[in-house]
């Protein structure tokens, strides 16, 4: 079933190509790691339409390139990156589980325990590649909170499927998904 899907954002083009991921469903897979165009190009139209944060929090893996650049571009010396398993070096770790469209099973992130006190009390936004399901938000929005942190913005370069409806996110263009025959 190799079929592209043609993206432009941020005045680049790339041709995804689709991905079956289930039986019913597929695709366009957008993946930003090593894309430093997109990253780039990209980055600076989210931060404008960001509200002032103190952190910027995001899921392993595929975020953080971007939310690299947005804290470059926002002066902020550090970000936040809920992980996919607890470390040997994590202390006091804060825990959530997800189930998102890409990886289709359970899956647990944290946060450690430093990077939670870090949140208390401050202006937080989540931010990564694609929000579709909006699972992975979800966990991501329990952990800030567990930490005391204040959600102020959620952002994505693209909002796949129905998130594109949504009007709590920030969000450059849509990408449609791909219901298959079945």
């Amino acid at each position: 079933m190799q079929e592209y899907y043609t993206l432009e954002v941020a005045g680049v083009t790339r041709q995804l190509p689709i991905m079956q991921i289930s039986d019913h469903l597929a695709i366009a897979s957008f993946v930003i790691l090593g894309d430093c165009e997109i990253v780039t190009k990209s980055a600076p139209l989210i931060e404008e339409k960001l509200p002032e944060v103190d952190f910027i929090v995001t899921a392993e893996a595929k975020g953080i390139p971007l939310v690299n650049e947005l804290c470059r571009l926002r002066g902020l010396p550090y970000y936040i990156v809920a992980r996919k398993s607890v470390k040997p070096y994590m202390s006091h770790p804060i825990t959530d589980e997800v189930v998102s469209i890409t990886t289709q099973k359970t899956q647990t992130l944290c946060l450690d325990g430093k990077d939670a006190m870090l949140l208390n009390g401050k202006r937080v936004a989540i931010v990564d590649d694609v929000i579709s399901t909006g699972e992975s938000l979800l966990a991501i929005e329990r952990l800030v909170e567990k930490a005391g942190g204040n959600i102020v913005a959620k952002a994505a370069i693209l909002a796949e499927g129905d998130a594109a409806q949504r009007d709590d996110i920030i969000f450059l263009k849509e990408l449609p998904l791909f219901p298959l025959q079945g």
